[in-house]
């Protein structure tokens, strides 16, 4: 489990695969100088509930990791993270998007 620390906020507490592919997409709109919202479902043993924030590039951000070698990314997944981070409701950290194979 690694986790997103931003600014001087607590510790976002994520799965090691769904940060690998929520670093893509923020740091791809971040480096544009776009600004957007992040929200996620509070995990086991958090506050019930669920949780936003606003993402700006001047507010410091660091993706810690838990495992040492990173996925290989899905880019249906990222697609679709990068669609919601561009809507109104900004980034919904949604489940992963799977390829289904061609009958």
């Amino acid at each position: 489990m690694g986790y997103i620390q931003y600014g001087v906020g607590d510790e976002i507490h994520i799965e090691d695969r769904a940060l690998a592919h929520l670093k893509v997409v923020i740091a791809t709109k971040l480096r544009r100088n776009e600004s957007f919202t992040l929200s996620w479902q509070h995990h086991d043993g958090d506050a019930d509930g669920r949780s936003t924030i606003w993402l700006h590039p001047a507010i410091p951000l660091r993706f810690t990791f838990e495992e040492p070698e990173a996925p290989q990314l899905n880019v249906k997944w990222i697609e679709q993270l990068m669609h919601s981070a561009s809507s109104t409701g900004g980034i919904s950290l949604t489940d992963e998007v799977l390829e289904t194979p061609a009958d």
